[in-house]
């Protein structure tokens, strides 16, 4: 009785299953690689605000002190974001200005270098900003985050 030579390889039944375990772990990391980059977004729009609210604060600690002039009924914010960039003239000293930020971060949400601005006058919930300082910044980006908080309350 000759016998014959056992065939190697996989079994058709058996490459299916494998296929279909693959598809299931695909599956299954897929969402969480989703929320894994919206959370990233979600971490650079938080230090971004948290960047551009300091450098506000630290506009006003300068304007409190007396280093840096103050415009008339400003309550010593600045006029503008882009004055945290340009820099301020330091009372006393010659050709010397403070520079808070260098340059206005871009909100990861919408792609650009756009803020909402909230003056000291204004209403804290307001969307609309009334021109004479910036006190607070927001994001311009719809939507909601993984917090179930809109982006322009954050």
């Amino acid at each position: 009785m000759t016998s014959r030579p056992r065939a190697r390889g996989f079994s058709f039944v058996e490459l299916v299953l494998v296929c279909t375990v693959l598809v299931v772990l695909a599956g299954l990391t897929y969402p969480l690689a989703k929320y894994t980059q919206l959370r990233l977004k979600e971490m650079e729009l938080r230090s971004a605000l948290r960047e551009m609210r300091s450098a506000i604060d630290e506009h006003k600690r300068y304007a409190d002190a007396g280093l840096i002039p103050v415009d008339f009924g400003t309550d010593g914010y600045p006029a503008e974001l882009e004055v945290l960039v340009e820099g301020v003239d330091v009372i006393g000293q010659i050709d010397k200005k403070i520079r808070f930020l260098r340059r206005i971060p871009i909100d990861p949400m919408t792609g650009e270098a756009e803020w909402g601005m909230r003056s000291y006058q204004d209403d804290p919930d307001s969307e609309s900003w009334g021109g004479e300082d910036v006190f607070d910044v927001y994001s311009l980006a719809e939507g909601k985050g993984l917090n179930g908080v809109q982006y322009s309350q954050w």
